[in-house]
Protein backbone atom coordinates (compact mmCIF):
# COMPACT_ATOMS: atom_id res chain seq x y z
CA UNK A 1 0.00 0.00 0.00
CA UNK A 2 1.30 3.48 -0.84
CA UNK A 3 2.85 5.32 2.10
CA UNK A 4 0.80 8.48 1.52
CA UNK A 5 -2.42 6.68 2.47
CA UNK A 6 -1.35 6.03 6.06
CA UNK A 7 -3.19 2.71 5.97
CA UNK A 8 -6.44 4.27 4.75
CA UNK A 9 -8.28 2.69 1.80
CA UNK A 10 -7.48 4.91 -1.19
CA UNK A 11 -8.37 2.99 -4.36
CA UNK A 12 -12.12 2.99 -3.87
CA UNK A 13 -14.14 6.14 -3.17
CA UNK A 14 -16.55 6.65 -0.31
CA UNK A 15 -20.34 6.75 -0.73
CA UNK A 16 -22.16 9.96 -1.70
CA UNK A 17 -23.83 10.57 1.63
CA UNK A 18 -25.18 13.77 3.12
CA UNK A 19 -24.95 14.17 6.91
CA UNK A 20 -27.33 16.74 8.34
CA UNK A 21 -25.47 16.89 11.67
CA UNK A 22 -22.72 18.77 9.82
CA UNK A 23 -25.13 21.64 9.10
CA UNK A 24 -24.11 24.38 11.60
CA UNK A 25 -27.73 25.55 11.79
CA UNK A 26 -28.72 22.20 13.30
CA UNK A 27 -26.49 22.76 16.34
CA UNK A 28 -28.38 25.83 17.51
CA UNK A 29 -31.49 24.09 18.81
CA UNK A 30 -29.73 21.64 21.11
CA UNK A 31 -27.21 24.21 22.33
CA UNK A 32 -30.03 26.54 23.32
CA UNK A 33 -31.90 23.63 24.92
CA UNK A 34 -28.77 23.06 27.00
CA UNK A 35 -28.65 26.75 27.96
CA UNK A 36 -25.54 27.47 25.86
CA UNK A 37 -25.16 30.46 23.54
CA UNK A 38 -24.50 29.26 19.96
CA UNK A 39 -21.63 30.93 18.10
CA UNK A 40 -22.45 33.09 15.05
CA UNK A 41 -21.27 30.36 12.57
CA UNK A 42 -19.56 32.79 10.19
CA UNK A 43 -16.72 30.39 9.35
CA UNK A 44 -16.67 26.60 9.32
CA UNK A 45 -14.38 23.72 8.40
CA UNK A 46 -15.07 20.07 7.61
CA UNK A 47 -12.16 17.68 8.12
CA UNK A 48 -12.31 14.49 6.05
CA UNK A 49 -15.26 15.52 3.89
CA UNK A 50 -15.37 12.32 1.78
CA UNK A 51 -17.03 12.98 -1.57
CA UNK A 52 -17.87 16.45 -0.31
CA UNK A 53 -21.63 16.39 -0.85
CA UNK A 54 -22.33 17.75 2.64
CA UNK A 55 -19.85 20.61 2.42
CA UNK A 56 -20.94 21.51 -1.13
CA UNK A 57 -24.60 21.66 -0.08
CA UNK A 58 -23.78 23.73 3.01
CA UNK A 59 -21.70 26.15 0.94
CA UNK A 60 -24.49 26.59 -1.61
CA UNK A 61 -27.47 26.65 0.74
CA UNK A 62 -26.08 28.28 3.86
CA UNK A 63 -24.69 31.61 4.98
CA UNK A 64 -21.40 30.25 6.35
CA UNK A 65 -17.99 30.46 4.65
CA UNK A 66 -16.42 26.99 4.43
CA UNK A 67 -12.96 25.44 4.35
CA UNK A 68 -12.24 21.72 4.29
CA UNK A 69 -9.91 18.94 3.32
CA UNK A 70 -9.95 15.28 2.38
CA UNK A 71 -6.66 13.67 1.56
CA UNK A 72 -8.02 11.55 -1.33
CA UNK A 73 -7.50 13.66 -4.48
CA UNK A 74 -10.41 12.10 -6.39
CA UNK A 75 -12.83 13.00 -3.60
CA UNK A 76 -11.47 16.53 -3.26
CA UNK A 77 -11.82 16.90 -7.03
CA UNK A 78 -15.44 15.76 -6.93
CA UNK A 79 -16.21 18.20 -4.11
CA UNK A 80 -14.66 21.06 -6.06
CA UNK A 81 -16.69 20.12 -9.13
CA UNK A 82 -19.85 20.50 -7.04
CA UNK A 83 -18.88 23.92 -5.70
CA UNK A 84 -17.81 25.03 -9.20
CA UNK A 85 -21.21 23.95 -10.55
CA UNK A 86 -22.90 25.99 -7.84
CA UNK A 87 -20.68 28.99 -8.54
CA UNK A 88 -19.67 29.13 -4.88
CA UNK A 89 -16.37 29.80 -3.14
CA UNK A 90 -14.91 27.29 -0.69
CA UNK A 91 -11.35 26.39 0.23
CA UNK A 92 -11.34 22.62 -0.36
CA UNK A 93 -8.01 20.80 -0.49
CA UNK A 94 -6.61 17.28 -0.72
CA UNK A 95 -4.02 17.84 2.01
CA UNK A 96 -3.26 15.47 4.83
CA UNK A 97 -4.21 16.55 8.34
CA UNK A 98 -0.50 17.16 8.99
CA UNK A 99 -0.16 19.51 6.01
CA UNK A 100 -3.47 21.21 6.71
CA UNK A 101 -2.39 21.76 10.32
CA UNK A 102 0.83 23.44 9.19
CA UNK A 103 -0.97 26.10 7.16
CA UNK A 104 -0.69 29.63 8.50
CA UNK A 105 -3.46 31.17 6.36
CA UNK A 106 -6.48 29.62 8.02
CA UNK A 107 -8.95 31.69 10.04
CA UNK A 108 -10.38 30.91 13.44
CA UNK A 109 -13.46 28.76 12.88
CA UNK A 110 -16.80 29.08 14.64
CA UNK A 111 -17.57 25.48 13.70
CA UNK A 112 -15.47 22.41 12.88
CA UNK A 113 -17.15 19.17 11.81
CA UNK A 114 -15.91 15.60 11.39
CA UNK A 115 -18.20 12.74 10.46
CA UNK A 116 -16.86 9.20 10.19
CA UNK A 117 -13.22 10.14 10.71
CA UNK A 118 -12.19 9.86 14.37
CA UNK A 119 -12.51 6.07 14.72
CA UNK A 120 -10.89 5.33 11.35
CA UNK A 121 -7.55 7.14 11.63
CA UNK A 122 -4.43 6.52 13.68
CA UNK A 123 -3.70 7.88 17.15
CA UNK A 124 -1.27 10.33 15.54
CA UNK A 125 -3.99 11.65 13.25
CA UNK A 126 -6.41 12.01 16.17
CA UNK A 127 -3.75 14.05 17.98
CA UNK A 128 -3.50 16.30 14.91
CA UNK A 129 -7.28 16.75 14.89
CA UNK A 130 -7.16 17.83 18.53
CA UNK A 131 -4.30 20.20 17.81
CA UNK A 132 -6.21 21.64 14.85
CA UNK A 133 -9.17 22.37 17.14
CA UNK A 134 -6.85 23.85 19.76
CA UNK A 135 -5.32 26.25 17.24
CA UNK A 136 -8.22 27.05 14.95
CA UNK A 137 -11.51 26.74 16.84
CA UNK A 138 -12.70 30.13 18.00
CA UNK A 139 -13.54 30.76 21.64
CA UNK A 140 -17.20 29.80 21.95
CA UNK A 141 -16.88 27.67 18.82
CA UNK A 142 -18.42 24.23 18.31
CA UNK A 143 -16.84 20.93 17.28
CA UNK A 144 -19.06 18.18 15.87
CA UNK A 145 -17.56 14.71 16.23
CA UNK A 146 -18.95 11.25 15.53
CA UNK A 147 -17.30 7.93 16.36
CA UNK A 148 -17.82 4.25 17.08
CA UNK A 149 -18.24 3.48 20.76
CA UNK A 150 -16.38 0.72 22.57
CA UNK A 151 -19.51 -0.56 24.30
CA UNK A 152 -21.29 -1.00 20.98
CA UNK A 153 -18.42 -2.49 19.00
CA UNK A 154 -16.30 -4.50 21.46
CA UNK A 155 -17.90 -7.79 20.42
CA UNK A 156 -17.13 -6.99 16.77
CA UNK A 157 -13.39 -6.49 17.28
CA UNK A 158 -12.30 -10.15 16.82
CA UNK A 159 -14.48 -10.65 13.74
CA UNK A 160 -13.29 -7.42 12.17
CA UNK A 161 -9.70 -8.48 12.89
CA UNK A 162 -10.32 -11.80 11.15
CA UNK A 163 -11.76 -10.01 8.12
CA UNK A 164 -8.84 -7.61 7.85
CA UNK A 165 -6.31 -10.46 8.13
CA UNK A 166 -7.93 -12.33 5.25
CA UNK A 167 -8.15 -9.10 3.26
CA UNK A 168 -4.41 -8.51 3.63
CA UNK A 169 -3.02 -12.03 3.51
CA UNK A 170 -5.15 -14.23 1.28
CA UNK A 171 -6.09 -12.32 -1.87
CA UNK A 172 -4.02 -12.70 -5.02
CA UNK A 173 -1.63 -10.02 -6.32
CA UNK A 174 -3.39 -7.17 -8.05
CA UNK A 175 -6.84 -8.02 -6.69
CA UNK A 176 -9.10 -4.98 -6.34
CA UNK A 177 -10.27 -3.74 -2.98
CA UNK A 178 -13.85 -4.75 -3.77
CA UNK A 179 -12.79 -8.29 -4.68
CA UNK A 180 -10.63 -8.66 -1.57
CA UNK A 181 -13.53 -7.49 0.60
CA UNK A 182 -15.87 -9.99 -1.06
CA UNK A 183 -13.42 -12.83 -0.54
CA UNK A 184 -12.91 -11.91 3.14
CA UNK A 185 -16.66 -11.87 3.75
CA UNK A 186 -17.13 -15.17 1.91
CA UNK A 187 -14.48 -16.71 4.13
CA UNK A 188 -16.11 -15.40 7.32
CA UNK A 189 -19.48 -16.64 6.08
CA UNK A 190 -18.13 -20.20 6.23
CA UNK A 191 -17.64 -19.97 10.01
CA UNK A 192 -21.28 -20.59 11.03
CA UNK A 193 -21.33 -23.70 8.83
CA UNK A 194 -18.36 -25.19 10.68
CA UNK A 195 -19.97 -24.33 14.04
CA UNK A 196 -17.37 -21.79 15.17
CA UNK A 197 -17.89 -21.64 18.91
CA UNK A 198 -17.17 -17.93 19.14
CA UNK A 199 -20.14 -17.19 16.88
CA UNK A 200 -22.31 -19.68 18.73
CA UNK A 201 -21.46 -17.92 22.01
CA UNK A 202 -22.58 -14.56 20.56
CA UNK A 203 -25.38 -14.97 17.97
CA UNK A 204 -25.39 -11.19 17.42
CA UNK A 205 -22.09 -11.57 15.53
CA UNK A 206 -23.70 -13.87 12.96
CA UNK A 207 -26.45 -11.30 12.41
CA UNK A 208 -23.88 -8.55 11.93
CA UNK A 209 -21.89 -10.71 9.51
CA UNK A 210 -25.00 -11.33 7.40
CA UNK A 211 -25.71 -7.60 7.45
CA UNK A 212 -22.23 -6.92 6.05
CA UNK A 213 -22.80 -9.35 3.20
CA UNK A 214 -25.45 -7.06 1.72
CA UNK A 215 -23.55 -3.79 2.04
CA UNK A 216 -21.99 -1.66 -0.69
CA UNK A 217 -18.26 -2.40 -1.13
CA UNK A 218 -17.49 1.33 -0.95
CA UNK A 219 -19.09 1.57 2.47
CA UNK A 220 -17.40 -1.60 3.72
CA UNK A 221 -13.98 -0.50 2.48
CA UNK A 222 -14.00 2.72 4.47
CA UNK A 223 -15.96 1.41 7.45
CA UNK A 224 -14.17 -1.87 8.19
CA UNK A 225 -11.06 -2.38 6.05
CA UNK A 226 -8.79 0.53 6.89
CA UNK A 227 -5.65 -0.24 8.85
CA UNK A 228 -6.97 1.79 11.79
CA UNK A 229 -10.33 1.05 13.36
CA UNK A 230 -10.61 2.16 16.97
CA UNK A 231 -13.91 2.26 18.85
CA UNK A 232 -13.59 4.42 21.95
CA UNK A 233 -15.64 5.24 24.99
CA UNK A 234 -16.80 8.74 25.81
CA UNK A 235 -14.39 9.22 28.70
CA UNK A 236 -11.35 8.58 26.51
CA UNK A 237 -12.60 10.98 23.83
CA UNK A 238 -13.33 13.64 26.45
CA UNK A 239 -9.82 13.27 27.89
CA UNK A 240 -8.23 13.77 24.48
CA UNK A 241 -10.41 16.75 23.55
CA UNK A 242 -9.68 18.44 26.88
CA UNK A 243 -6.24 19.26 25.45
CA UNK A 244 -8.05 21.64 23.08
CA UNK A 245 -10.08 23.08 25.98
CA UNK A 246 -13.25 21.44 24.70
CA UNK A 247 -16.18 20.55 26.94
CA UNK A 248 -19.16 18.36 26.14
CA UNK A 249 -22.14 20.43 25.02
CA UNK A 250 -24.64 17.70 24.18
CA UNK A 251 -25.65 15.01 21.75
CA UNK A 252 -26.13 15.83 18.07
CA UNK A 253 -28.39 12.76 17.88
CA UNK A 254 -31.58 14.64 18.74
CA UNK A 255 -33.46 11.67 20.15
CA UNK A 256 -30.86 11.36 22.93
CA UNK A 257 -32.40 14.48 24.48
CA UNK A 258 -35.68 12.66 25.19
CA UNK A 259 -35.01 10.39 28.19
CA UNK A 260 -38.43 8.75 28.18
CA UNK A 261 -37.73 7.19 24.75
CA UNK A 262 -34.26 5.97 25.72
CA UNK A 263 -34.19 5.10 29.42
CA UNK A 264 -36.48 3.39 31.89
CA UNK A 265 -37.14 5.06 35.25
CA UNK A 266 -34.47 3.04 37.08
CA UNK A 267 -31.85 3.97 34.49
CA UNK A 268 -32.81 7.63 34.68
CA UNK A 269 -32.48 7.52 38.46
CA UNK A 270 -29.08 5.84 38.22
CA UNK A 271 -27.75 8.48 35.83
CA UNK A 272 -29.17 11.31 37.95
CA UNK A 273 -26.90 10.21 40.81
CA UNK A 274 -23.72 10.56 38.70
CA UNK A 275 -22.02 13.95 38.85
CA UNK A 276 -19.18 13.13 36.47
CA UNK A 277 -20.09 13.89 32.84
CA UNK A 278 -17.68 11.25 31.54
CA UNK A 279 -18.95 8.49 33.83
CA UNK A 280 -22.58 9.46 33.23
CA UNK A 281 -22.22 9.34 29.44
CA UNK A 282 -20.34 6.04 29.56
CA UNK A 283 -23.00 4.57 31.82
CA UNK A 284 -25.74 5.89 29.57
CA UNK A 285 -24.08 4.18 26.59
CA UNK A 286 -24.15 0.93 28.57
CA UNK A 287 -27.85 1.39 29.31
CA UNK A 288 -28.84 1.92 25.65
CA UNK A 289 -26.06 -0.20 24.06
CA UNK A 290 -24.93 2.81 22.03
CA UNK A 291 -22.83 1.89 18.98
CA UNK A 292 -22.25 5.28 17.40
CA UNK A 293 -22.04 8.68 19.08
CA UNK A 294 -22.68 12.05 17.48
CA UNK A 295 -21.68 14.85 19.83
CA UNK A 296 -21.24 18.60 20.02
CA UNK A 297 -18.27 19.98 21.96
CA UNK A 298 -17.65 23.63 22.74
CA UNK A 299 -14.62 25.74 23.56
CA UNK A 300 -15.63 28.04 26.39
CA UNK A 301 -19.38 27.66 26.75
CA UNK A 302 -21.22 30.90 27.45
CA UNK A 303 -24.09 29.97 29.72
CA UNK A 304 -27.39 31.75 29.20
CA UNK A 305 -29.80 32.72 31.92
CA UNK A 306 -33.12 30.83 31.79
CA UNK A 307 -34.77 33.97 30.40
CA UNK A 308 -32.11 34.42 27.71
CA UNK A 309 -32.34 30.77 26.68
CA UNK A 310 -36.15 30.88 26.54
CA UNK A 311 -36.18 34.04 24.42
CA UNK A 312 -33.55 32.66 22.05
CA UNK A 313 -35.44 29.38 21.68
CA UNK A 314 -38.65 31.21 20.85
CA UNK A 315 -36.82 32.98 18.02
CA UNK A 316 -35.63 29.71 16.41
CA UNK A 317 -37.50 28.80 13.23
CA UNK A 318 -38.45 25.40 11.83
CA UNK A 319 -40.09 24.22 8.63
CA UNK A 320 -41.84 21.04 7.56
CA UNK A 321 -39.42 18.90 5.53
CA UNK A 322 -41.60 15.90 4.60
CA UNK A 323 -45.13 15.63 3.20
CA UNK A 324 -47.57 15.98 6.06
CA UNK A 325 -49.46 12.74 5.35
CA UNK A 326 -46.29 10.62 5.38
CA UNK A 327 -45.33 11.53 8.96
CA UNK A 328 -46.02 8.65 11.34
CA UNK A 329 -47.17 9.38 14.88
CA UNK A 330 -44.71 6.95 16.44
CA UNK A 331 -41.00 6.92 17.11
CA UNK A 332 -38.56 4.09 17.77
CA UNK A 333 -35.93 4.27 20.51
CA UNK A 334 -33.92 1.87 22.67
CA UNK A 335 -37.05 1.06 24.71
CA UNK A 336 -39.03 0.16 21.58
CA UNK A 337 -41.69 1.96 19.56
CA UNK A 338 -43.55 4.77 21.31
CA UNK A 339 -46.76 6.44 20.13
CA UNK A 340 -46.59 10.22 19.75
CA UNK A 341 -49.32 12.11 21.59
CA UNK A 342 -51.88 13.25 19.03
CA UNK A 343 -53.06 16.29 21.10
CA UNK A 344 -49.48 17.61 20.81
CA UNK A 345 -48.22 16.47 17.43
CA UNK A 346 -51.33 16.91 15.28
CA UNK A 347 -51.80 20.64 16.04
CA UNK A 348 -48.06 21.20 15.59
CA UNK A 349 -47.98 19.47 12.20
CA UNK A 350 -51.15 21.24 11.13
CA UNK A 351 -49.56 24.60 11.97
CA UNK A 352 -46.50 23.76 9.87
CA UNK A 353 -48.54 22.41 6.95
CA UNK A 354 -48.45 25.75 5.10
CA UNK A 355 -44.83 25.00 4.21
CA UNK A 356 -43.53 28.27 5.67
CA UNK A 357 -40.87 28.69 8.38
CA UNK A 358 -42.37 29.36 11.81
CA UNK A 359 -40.63 30.43 15.00
CA UNK A 360 -41.11 28.33 18.11
CA UNK A 361 -42.54 31.39 19.82
CA UNK A 362 -45.13 31.81 17.08
CA UNK A 363 -46.02 28.11 17.32
CA UNK A 364 -46.32 28.40 21.11
CA UNK A 365 -48.65 31.39 20.80
CA UNK A 366 -50.82 29.68 18.19
CA UNK A 367 -51.07 26.34 19.98
CA UNK A 368 -51.31 27.44 23.60
CA UNK A 369 -54.56 29.30 23.02
CA UNK A 370 -56.50 26.24 21.90
CA UNK A 371 -54.58 23.39 23.50
CA UNK A 372 -52.76 24.79 26.51
CA UNK A 373 -49.47 23.42 25.20
CA UNK A 374 -46.39 25.17 26.61
CA UNK A 375 -42.90 25.70 25.21
CA UNK A 376 -41.47 22.63 26.95
CA UNK A 377 -43.96 20.35 25.20
CA UNK A 378 -43.49 22.07 21.85
CA UNK A 379 -39.70 21.85 22.11
CA UNK A 380 -39.99 18.15 22.99
CA UNK A 381 -42.10 17.52 19.90
CA UNK A 382 -39.89 19.57 17.58
CA UNK A 383 -36.79 17.68 18.75
CA UNK A 384 -38.46 14.32 18.03
CA UNK A 385 -39.64 15.43 14.58
CA UNK A 386 -36.27 17.01 13.76
CA UNK A 387 -34.52 13.78 14.77
CA UNK A 388 -36.40 11.97 12.01
CA UNK A 389 -36.02 14.79 9.50
CA UNK A 390 -39.76 15.54 9.47
CA UNK A 391 -38.94 19.14 10.32
CA UNK A 392 -35.70 21.06 9.98
CA UNK A 393 -34.32 24.32 11.31
CA UNK A 394 -34.93 27.25 8.96
CA UNK A 395 -32.61 30.13 8.15
CA UNK A 396 -33.48 33.84 8.44
CA UNK A 397 -35.26 35.24 5.38
CA UNK A 398 -32.20 37.26 4.35
CA UNK A 399 -30.02 34.13 4.29
CA UNK A 400 -32.70 32.23 2.34
CA UNK A 401 -32.79 34.96 -0.31
CA UNK A 402 -29.00 35.02 -0.61
CA UNK A 403 -28.74 31.23 -1.02
CA UNK A 404 -31.45 30.74 -3.65
CA UNK A 405 -29.34 31.23 -6.77
CA UNK A 406 -26.39 29.07 -5.66
CA UNK A 407 -28.75 26.35 -4.43
CA UNK A 408 -30.55 26.44 -7.79
CA UNK A 409 -27.27 26.01 -9.68
CA UNK A 410 -26.08 23.13 -7.52
CA UNK A 411 -29.46 21.40 -7.80
CA UNK A 412 -29.43 21.79 -11.58
CA UNK A 413 -26.08 20.00 -11.64
CA UNK A 414 -27.35 17.21 -9.37
CA UNK A 415 -30.56 16.77 -11.36
CA UNK A 416 -28.58 16.42 -14.56
CA UNK A 417 -26.37 13.81 -12.88
CA UNK A 418 -29.49 11.88 -11.80
CA UNK A 419 -30.13 11.02 -15.44
CA UNK A 420 -27.21 8.57 -15.24
CA UNK A 421 -27.42 7.13 -11.73
CA UNK A 422 -29.09 7.44 -8.34
CA UNK A 423 -26.02 7.61 -6.11
CA UNK A 424 -26.82 11.10 -4.80
CA UNK A 425 -30.15 11.24 -3.00
CA UNK A 426 -30.14 14.82 -1.68
CA UNK A 427 -30.67 18.34 -2.98
CA UNK A 428 -29.85 21.74 -1.49
CA UNK A 429 -32.51 23.78 0.30
CA UNK A 430 -31.89 27.50 0.83
CA UNK A 431 -34.63 27.43 3.47
CA UNK A 432 -32.87 24.90 5.73
CA UNK A 433 -29.33 25.81 4.75
CA UNK A 434 -28.72 22.12 4.13
CA UNK A 435 -29.79 19.01 2.28
CA UNK A 436 -33.21 17.47 1.83
CA UNK A 437 -33.88 13.92 0.70
CA UNK A 438 -34.73 13.44 -2.97
CA UNK A 439 -34.82 10.00 -4.55
CA UNK A 440 -33.68 9.49 -8.14
CA UNK A 441 -37.27 9.39 -9.37
CA UNK A 442 -38.07 12.61 -7.52
CA UNK A 443 -35.03 14.23 -9.10
CA UNK A 444 -36.01 13.04 -12.57
CA UNK A 445 -39.55 14.33 -12.03
CA UNK A 446 -38.11 17.69 -10.94
CA UNK A 447 -36.03 17.69 -14.11
CA UNK A 448 -39.16 16.92 -16.10
CA UNK A 449 -40.98 19.87 -14.54
CA UNK A 450 -38.06 22.08 -15.58
CA UNK A 451 -38.50 20.74 -19.12
CA UNK A 452 -42.15 21.77 -19.18
CA UNK A 453 -43.96 18.62 -18.04
CA UNK A 454 -47.14 19.64 -16.25
CA UNK A 455 -49.00 16.37 -15.62
CA UNK A 456 -48.27 12.83 -14.49
CA UNK A 457 -48.46 11.32 -17.96
CA UNK A 458 -45.88 13.67 -19.46
CA UNK A 459 -43.60 13.24 -16.43
CA UNK A 460 -43.79 9.46 -16.82
CA UNK A 461 -42.94 9.60 -20.51
CA UNK A 462 -40.08 12.04 -19.88
CA UNK A 463 -38.59 9.80 -17.18
CA UNK A 464 -38.98 6.64 -19.25
CA UNK A 465 -37.19 8.36 -22.13
CA UNK A 466 -34.17 8.65 -19.84
CA UNK A 467 -34.30 5.17 -18.31
CA UNK A 468 -35.15 3.02 -21.35
CA UNK A 469 -32.06 3.82 -23.50
CA UNK A 470 -29.87 2.85 -20.54
CA UNK A 471 -31.57 -0.51 -20.20
CA UNK A 472 -33.07 0.41 -16.83
CA UNK A 473 -36.48 -0.47 -15.48
CA UNK A 474 -38.61 0.47 -12.51
CA UNK A 475 -38.57 -1.75 -9.45
CA UNK A 476 -41.94 -2.80 -8.01
CA UNK A 477 -42.10 -5.14 -5.02
CA UNK A 478 -38.42 -5.88 -5.49
CA UNK A 479 -38.80 -6.98 -9.11
CA UNK A 480 -37.87 -5.10 -12.29
CA UNK A 481 -40.91 -4.34 -14.44
CA UNK A 482 -40.33 -5.80 -17.90
CA UNK A 483 -42.99 -4.27 -20.15
CA UNK A 484 -42.38 -0.68 -21.37
CA UNK A 485 -46.10 0.09 -21.02
CA UNK A 486 -46.11 -1.24 -17.46
CA UNK A 487 -43.01 0.82 -16.63
CA UNK A 488 -44.70 3.98 -17.90
CA UNK A 489 -47.89 3.14 -15.97
CA UNK A 490 -45.92 2.68 -12.74
CA UNK A 491 -44.02 5.92 -13.35
CA UNK A 492 -47.30 7.75 -13.95
CA UNK A 493 -48.67 6.55 -10.61
CA UNK A 494 -45.53 7.77 -8.85
CA UNK A 495 -45.54 11.03 -10.79
CA UNK A 496 -49.08 11.76 -9.63
CA UNK A 497 -48.01 11.34 -6.01
CA UNK A 498 -45.07 13.61 -6.73
CA UNK A 499 -47.30 16.33 -8.17
CA UNK A 500 -49.86 16.08 -5.39
CA UNK A 501 -47.62 16.19 -2.33
CA UNK A 502 -43.89 16.15 -3.11
CA UNK A 503 -43.51 18.97 -5.63
CA UNK A 504 -45.31 21.49 -3.38
CA UNK A 505 -42.98 20.48 -0.54
CA UNK A 506 -39.87 20.89 -2.70
CA UNK A 507 -41.18 24.30 -3.78
CA UNK A 508 -41.72 25.36 -0.16
CA UNK A 509 -38.14 24.32 0.65
CA UNK A 510 -36.77 26.34 -2.25
CA UNK A 511 -35.70 23.23 -4.17
CA UNK A 512 -38.23 23.54 -7.01
CA UNK A 513 -39.38 26.56 -8.97
CA UNK A 514 -43.07 25.90 -8.64
CA UNK A 515 -45.77 27.88 -6.83
CA UNK A 516 -46.84 26.08 -3.69
CA UNK A 517 -50.46 26.15 -2.54
CA UNK A 518 -51.35 27.83 0.71
CA UNK A 519 -51.33 24.43 2.41
CA UNK A 520 -49.91 21.16 1.18
CA UNK A 521 -49.75 17.51 2.08
CA UNK A 522 -53.09 17.45 3.93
Amino acid sequence: MNDWTGGYVADIGYTYGYYRELNPLRARLVLLAAGIAPPPMRTACELGFGQGLSVAIHVAAGATRWWGNDFLPAQAGFARALTDAAGTQAELTDQSFADFLRRDDLPRFDYIGLHGVWSWVSAEERARIVEFARRHLEVGGVLYLSYNTLVGWARMLPLRRLLIQHYRLMSGPGASTARRIGEALAFADRLPAVDARHLRADPELTRRLHDLMGRDARYLAHEYFNRDWTPMDFADVAEQLAVAKLDYAGSAHYLDWIDAINLNEAQQALLADIDSVALRENTRDFCVDKAFRKDYWIKGARRLTPLQAAEALRAERVVLARPRQTIALEVEGPLGVADLAEPLYLPLLDHLADGLPHSLGEIEQALSAGTGLDMAAILHAVIVLAHRGDVQAAQPDTAIAQARSSSRRLNAHLLDRARGDGQIAFLASPVTGGGVEASRFQQLFLLGVQHGCTDAASLARFTWSILAPQGEGVLRDGEVIESPDDNVAELQTRAQTFLDSELPLFAALGVAEHPAPARFGD
